[in-house]
């Protein structure tokens, strides 16, 4: 399960990578941030794959695009000065909470593998 939490980390990492360098392409016109968003996207999905080894897809891909999109979100208002206000910290905390109980709710009320 570490593993998967591991390389769930990496592609949440690659993701926000690649997403930050669609913002300095500027339309995709600057060459080096184009190689970044390529490189970013491609690690990002090659390890979320690798994470679908040891977790559930369900739970792999909230955490991805929920944590992902909020370090995205961050990272604009840090850099770039996004908007930020209560409801731009709401809607954070909401995407955090219900990333925390997707995790919280794995192993509870799941079947075991039958033998058919």
């Amino acid at each position: 399960m570490k593993k998967g939490y591991t390389a769930l980390s990496i592609a949440i990492i690659s993701e926000v990578f690649g997403t930050t360098m669609i913002k300095l392409s500027d339309g995709f016109t600057d060459f080096l941030p184009v190689l970044g968003v390529l490189a970013g996207f491609a690690s990002a999905f090659y390890f979320l794959s690798l994470s679908l080894k040891d977790l559930p897809l369900s739970l792999a891909y909230a955490i991805w695009s929920g944590v992902g999109t909020a370090l995205t979100a961050v990272i604009g208002i840090a850099i770039w000065q996004d908007p930020f206000n209560f409801l731009t910290f709401a809607g954070l905390v909401l995407i955090i909470g219900g990333v925390v109980l997707m995790n919280s709710s794995t192993g509870k009320g799941q079947e075991t593998e039958s033998s058919y």
